[in-house]
This record gives structure tokens, C-alpha cells and sequence, in this order.
């Protein structure tokens, strides 16, 4: 008897393989008679993408694929002119804010070191030059937070209220240059006689003190035209009783600092009496009236160049802000006209 193998008979639990497959598989195909030969191929691909766009409107109008869709769209990145617009936005109103907090703590520094909060100094508060400076850094800066965070976050809200504060303050800025130029005679005076009001309450206002005596010591001066307005203070004029009768404060000395490091605060007592030669080797003479006119003078190309860039840079804010809050608009526009279609 031959050799009988048990390889031509696999078991059930036995994986048929491609070899086997192959043998068992019919050398001749038959055709399959039943199913009708398709003829139509072209109809058959339009059918399927017909189908498969219907899908897509369908899974495009769920709820879920929608916010999918409108969260995509939204946070896709910037373009160029965009991100150039909101960061330059952000670096300046971050600047102006670092300016801002500068200045509020410069105000709140004086008002704590003149001990202006106390209760006996509250009645007079509102007329202490360091509130105003404490309250104008305090807007300053929450304008400027309005404005960066309005960009960052590119909340139309925030941009509009930035937009409109900041257009109210460049159109005060320039209707108060419009009114210094042509009421020149009209702010001569007005200056002249807070200056001869400030001269007569010297002694008995801290900050006009401390104003006078820096105006004076910059500028060199004494008085508001002259050396002879002390006149008009109590304790400065001639029928005054004690030291300081027909006297000068120290700050109009020409020397205040004996030994150039004490401060003298004699240096000026008795000056009025003297002769106008031998006064002028003791204090200054002119009033500080001329003296701020020649500064201004003197000085007229650096205001200019600092006030136009200045209105520059805010006007170029403006135009920022205008165009920033347009083009979150159109997206908007764009984005609801979007979701919309079917």
C-alpha cells in the first residue's frame, strides 16, 4: 500500500491559505447570468456624489458640525495686515499706559508726602494741582487698558468706547491749540493774573509755594513782571512787621546756596530797599512772565516737534482703531453669511 498523507485533508479549525484557495479555486470563471451588466457608469458616479454632497449638507446642518464649523472659522489665524494692525494697537497703548502709570503715581506720591489725604487737608483737596495729576494718570491709563485689551481680545465693544474717548480727547487737544493761538493777548492775561494771585498767597499755599519758587529758580526770575509784585504779599511788603518787610522769597536770589551747598533761606531779606544796580548782584530782577514768553521762544521747535507727534500718534491710533474694528465687522459678516448657506 502507498503512503496515505493527511496534508491533502486539512481539519475545520485549519486556516485555509491563499494556496489552497488557489486549488480549489476553478480554472474556467463562469459568468454570473443573474446581474445585469453595468452599463451605465457615468449615472453610477453622478449618483455617488450626488450622495455624498447630500451628506455633507446634511452633516453641515447639525447643530454639532455647525459649531464645529463656526469655531474653525474663527480662530483661524490672522492675515498679515491684520496682525500688523492689532499688535501695533497693543505696543502703543501699552506705552501710553506705562506713561499713564507714571503719572498717577507721580500725583499720588505728592499727595502723600504733602499728607494732603489727612482730614484737615480734604477741603482743599480739589484745588490741589496733584490730584489733577493723580486723576488725568488714572484716565490715562484705564483709556489705554480699554484700548489693548479691546485689541487683543478684538471685542467691538471695547474698541468702540477706545475709539470714541480717544477721538473726544484729539478733538479737545485741538480745539485748545486752535484757542491759544488766536486768544494769545486773552491767555497773557489770564496767566499774568494767576501768577500775581499765586505772588499773594505765597505763605499760605504749600503747592503755589513750591511751584513759584521752581519757576523761579529754572527760569531765573522773581515775580510776575518783576522783582517789585512781592509787594503785593502780606509778609513780603514794606509795612510788614518783622525780617521779611520789603523782602523777597530765597528763590529769587541769585545765589541762594551759601557756601554752594546750604540753602539761605535770608538771601533775599531787605532786597526791595536796595537800588536797582546793586539789587540786580543780589536777586534777579525781571518778572518771570517775560521769562516763560523767551522759554517758549526759545524752545518753539521742540514743542512743535513734540506736539505734532503726539497728535500724530494718536491720530494714527484712531485710523488703527477704525480699521481693526472694520475688519472684525466683515468677519463677522462673513462668518454669519457663511453659516447661513445651505
Amino acid at each position: 500500500m502507498g503512503r496515505f498523507s493527511l496534508s491533502r485533508f486539512p481539519f475545520l479549525w485549519e486556516q485555509r491559505t491563499s494556496k489552497q484557495d488557489d486549488e480549489s479555486r476553478p480554472l474556467i470563471q463562469r459568468k454570473d447570468t443573474s446581474a445585469p451588466p453595468n452599463l451605465d457608469t457615468d449615472d453610477s458616479t453622478e449618483g455617488k456624489t450626488e450622495s455624498s454632497s447630500s451628506n455633507h449638507r446634511e452633516r453641515s446642518r447639525h447643530p454639532s458640525w455647525m459649531f464645529l464649523s463656526q469655531s474653525t472659522r474663527h480662530h483661524q489665524p490672522c492675515g498679515p495686515s491684520d496682525c500688523l494692525l492689532k499688535y501695533v494697537l497693543v505696543t502703543t497703548n501699552l506705552l501710553f499706559w506705562a506713561l499713564g502709570l507714571c503719572v498717577l503715581g507721580l500725583g499720588l506720591w505728592g499727595l502723600l508726602e504733602k499728607e494732603s489725604l489727612t482730614q484737615e487737608r480734604l477741603e482743599s483737596l480739589g484745588t490741589d494741582p496733584m490730584l489733577t495729576l493723580a486723576t488725568s494718570g488714572l484716565a490715562l491709563t484705564l483709556l489705554c487698558l480699554v484700548g489693548c485689551a479691546g485689541a487683543l481680545r478684538e471685542n467691538s465693544c471695547l474698541m468702540r468706547t477706545f475709539c470714541t474717548a480717544l477721538l473726544a480727547v484729539l478733538a479737545s487737544q485741538v480745539l485748545a491749540i486752535i484757542v491759544a493761538y488766536g486768544l494769545q493777548d486773552w491767555i497773557t492775561g489770564v496767566l499774568r493774573a494767576a501768577m500775581l494771585g499765586a505772588v499773594a498767597r505765597y505763605q499760605d499755599d504749600a503747592d503755589l509755594r513750591f511751584i513759584i519758587d521752581e519757576i523761579q529758580v529754572g527760569l531765573q526770575c522773581c515775580g510776575a513782571e518783576n522783582y517789585q509784585d512781592w509787594e503785593i504779599n502780606s509778609y513780603f511788603n514794606c509795612t510788614a512787621p518783622g525780617m521779611w518787610a520789603c523782602s523777597v522769597p530765597p528763590s529769587c536770589c541769585v545765589d541762594p546756596l551759601e557756601n554752594g551747598s546750604v540753602w539761605n533761606s535770608q538771601c533775599g531779606a531787605g532786597a526791595r530797599r536796595l537800588d536797582e544796580l546793586t539789587a540786580h548782584r543780589v536777586v534777579f530782577l525781571g518778572g518771570c512772565l517775560g521769562a516763560v514768553s523767551r522759554w517758549i521762544e526759545h524752545h518753539s521747535g521742540l514743542i512743535g516737534t513734540v506736539a505734532i507727534t503726539l497728535l500724530a500718534l494718536q491720530i494714527l491710533m484712531l485710523l488703527f482703531t477704525a480699521s481693526l474694528l472694520n475688519r472684525i465687522q466683515w468677519n463677522k459678516v462673513s462668518l454669519g453669511h457663511w453659516t447661513d448657506q445651505p
